[in-house]
Parts: structure tokens; sequence; C-alpha cells
């Protein structure tokens, strides 16, 4: 696993708040020469390190906690990651041998978990927790690297991370290939865009920018935890009163180390993805925040790989 030095932990800060961002302001912003800045920026897209992608909303997202039966889990996880509704794959410790979040139309939710992720390979069963309400998508993830000051100057209206379950509005042609494209590469240029399109460079800067901040699709950068040195990463699966959801999810928001935080319907209501440092500090976190005196119980299951992140399928570690 590569760990980042520290200006690339910079740099790969600054994408998480702009992915777009182009190398000439990341440098006036960070006080790095743009040659500098562009060649180490580069080389991490280049290497896979990080990756800048697009992800559609959709009308109804899902998780699906899975069990499988003996020896049958990477298999499992790699057929869900191949699909394209699923945005992150993970396998896990505890009860659960893979969990997977699924965006998907509401019409079509029915057919996706009653006929075809049953037939997944090596599934013996699963349950389904539909998501209510995010509160932290992987879009909104900032770990502590850069000053306050930096992170204004570098943050953009156009990858922040609402929270909100939107409708794809219906698009032409051209748009959804522009879709397509940034779900490839966010940082494609806008003269590369419109080349694939069929477009001018001017029409394709002003449709993007149009698709970007009417939410037709969401950019962020994906990245490894372990890579900035949080080698532990969990999933925490709360139970709460109904009075304390609201205010122990924003709770959960509001801290550096938690990826993703989402209230759902089931057994459980809200689903934490938390990235620690070492298993002593995960203890810290579970037991001696102000966020779990809201909490009623708390399930812990620990990462063991990361098939999917951000709607990317990840490299298998070597």
């Amino acid at each position: 696993m590569v760990v980042f030095d520290a200006l690339e932990r910079q740099i790969v800060a600054a994408l998480q708040l702009d992915p777009r961002c182009p190398w000439r302001k990341m440098a006036a912003v960070l006080g790095e020469a743009e040659r500098t800045v562009a060649r180490r920026g580069s080389q991490l897209l280049e290497s896979g390190a990080v990756a800048v992608v697009g992800v559609r909303p959709r009308q109804a997202a899902v998780l699906v906690d899975m069990r499988c039966t003996p020896g049958t889990v990477r298999a499992a996880a790699q057929a869900l990651a191949q699909r394209t509704d699923t945005t992150f794959v993970y396998t896990t410790t505890g009860t659960g041998d893979c969990v997977a979040e699924i965006l998907t139309e509401a019409t079509r939710m029915g057919d996706v978990l009653s006929d075809e992720l049953p037939s997944t390979i090596g599934l013996r069963d699963s349950t389904s927790y539909p998501v209510l309400r995010y509160f932290r998508t992987i879009r909104g993830w900032r770990p502590e690297i850069l000053s306050t000051d930096r992170a204004e100057a570098l943050r953009s209206d156009l990858s922040a991370d609402s929270g909100i379950l939107e409708a794809r509005q219906d698009l032409n042609r051209q748009d959804n290939e522009l879709v397509e494209a940034l779900c490839a590469d966010g940082r494609m240029s806008f003269e590369a865009l419109g080349r694939r399109v069929g477009v001018s460079e001017a029409t394709a800067r002003r449709r993007s920018e149009w698709l970007l901040a009417n939410n037709q699709v969401q950019l962020r950068a994906v990245v490894e935890p372990a890579a900035f040195g949080l080698a532990v990463e969990a999933l925490l699966w709360i139970r709460a009163s109904p009075q304390h959801v609201e205010q122990l999810g924003k709770g959960l928001a509001e801290l550096p180390m938690v990826r993703y935080a989402a209230a759902i319907a089931g057994d459980y209501q809200i689903i934490a993805d938390v990235t620690v440092g070492d298993m002593s500090s995960l203890y810290r976190f579970i037991t001696g925040s102000e966020w779990a005196q809201y909490a009623s119980g708390v399930d812990v299951s620990v990462l063991l790989d990361a098939r999917k992140r951000g709607g990317r399928i990840m490299r298998t570690s070597s």
C-alpha cells in the first residue's frame, strides 16, 4: 500500500475539495511550484493511487449486507463490484461477509433485491437497508490535511456534498455521453470532452458545468484511507431512538474520521464508515466520542478489503 508524503497528501486533499481544480490554482494555494504540483498530481492519477470519477445520482439507494457460503466471499464481492449500480463493495468481519451500496431507480428496486441479487455467486442470504437520508457521502470526506484558509480557497460549490437523494432529469444523448465521460474521468479536459461527444470545447464546458451544478453527475476523489496513514476502517451499525437520529447523524458528519454516514431503514438507524490509525483509536472513537451518548447500541464490522469505492473498482491488493 502506497502511503502519501506531505505534498501528496495536500494534493489529494485539494482534489477532494475540488476534483477539477487546475494545477496552477492548486500550486498557488499550496505555495508550491506549479510544475512540481502538476507532475506529482499527474503521477498520483496515472498510478491509480487517487482517481477522480463521477457517480450518477439515482432515486433510490440501498445497503445490502450479505452472508456467503464458505470460500465464496471474494468471488461474491467481485461480482457485486462488476455491477454498474454499486458504489462501494466491502468485505468485512462480523455476522455479514460483504456490504454493498446500490443506487438505482425506485421502480427497479424490487427487481434488484428480489431477482438480481439472489443470483449472486456464493450468496447464502442477505439483509437490505434502504437509505433514508445521507449525512455524509465519501464526496464530503475531508481528512484534516489542509489549514482552514487553504481549504476555503480550494473549495468548489460544484463538489459540495448535498446529502440528498435526487432523481435524475431526462438528458439528451450528448449530455448522457458527457456524464459517462465524467464518470470515467472526472478531470477530462473540456477539449477532450468536446471531441468525445462531438461538440465544441465551449459547448462541452457549458453543458458539463450545468450537469455538475444541477446534480446530474457528482465528482469525487477516490483514495484508499490507508494512504493517509488511516490503517483501520470500520462500519458502525448504530441503533438510536427516533428523536436522536438526526442529531447523531449530524454529529458524526462533522468528524473528519467519518467518511460516510446515512440514516437507514431496518434494525439499525444509522450506518457510519469510520477510518482511524489503529484499533485503539477505533475503541476510543466508539466509547469516548460525544455522539455515542445518543446511541443505544453499536455493532462494529472491520473492513478486510474494498473491492469498489466511489463507483470505481479498486486494484487487487498484492
